[in-house]
């Protein structure tokens, strides 16, 4: 049981921690200077902790479907819409922040927009410093432009540095002839993966194409070294 606490090896290189985190401190400082420089610095420093766990998907992990920029838009106007509205309707307490919260998770899932640093900012709209609460619905106006700028930001950063950001749409794999059917019948497909994934109902931060493509991928693997087996075994 103690081995489940402990995490895996993460499968990237140092070079692409410093990648990441040099990225990271640039989007989260242009973000704050921008939003500082229309609202105000105590307005920026309102979302500045929500934009720093952004960054780390945006940066970090921008194949995963949680950092596409539809996520972090859509989350974070979501979440702070829904922020506003609970703040006015049962005012700003600890338990209306956590139901709003609660809210704009259900809100983001319907729209498709899931981001998990929304969820701070739901808490943080309702539970906000007095210039946040003196804005009222203003307060959308510094989000949005930290969120847009974020992701300006990661656009830029990201494909000047080699990385392809937004993810593009996965290449279909190519489809088999009628009469050449598959030699093996039990192959994985995307559409098996899905139904798998729906079996479990469980949040994944992958797609059923990019499964593919790594099961795809682990099986060419296994033929070369297959192959280097037979080779020297001959030798």
């Amino acid at each position: 049981m103690l081995a489940r606490w402990f995490p895996a090896a993460i499968n990237t290189r140092p070079t692409e921690w410093s990648r990441a985190a040099i990225g990271m401190a640039l989007g989260t400082l242009v973000s704050v200077w921008a939003c500082s420089q229309v609202f105000g610095i105590q307005a920026a420093y309102h979302v500045m902790g929500p934009l720093g766990a952004s960054a780390v998907l945006l940066f970090a992990v921008s194949s995963g479907a949680l950092a596409q920029p539809w996520s972090i838009v859509g989350g974070y106007l979501c979440a702070s819409v829904m922020g506003l509205l609970v703040a006015h309707v049962l005012g700003r307490t600890l338990g209306s922040a956590c139901l709003a919260a609660g809210m704009a998770l259900i809100l983001m899932c319907w729209l498709r927009c899931l981001h998990p640093p929304a969820g701070a900012v739901a808490l943080t709209m309702v539970l906000a410093d007095p210039v946040t609460i003196g804005m009222d619905w203003a307060a959308l106006g510094p989000v949005m432009l930290s969120a847009v700028s974020l992701v300006v930001c990661a656009l830029a950063y990201n494909n000047l540095t080699r990385i392809r950001y937004p993810k593009g749409p996965v290449e279909p794999v190519p489809s088999i002839p009628a009469d050449h059917p598959p030699t093996d019948s039990q192959s994985i497909t995307a559409q098996d993966l899905k139904l798998a994934l729906a079996d479990m109902e469980a949040f994944y931060d992958v797609t059923p194409e990019d499964l593919e493509q790594l099961i795809q991928a682990s099986e060419r693997h296994a033929k070369r070294r297959s192959i280097g087996e037979v080779l020297s075994g001959r030798v």
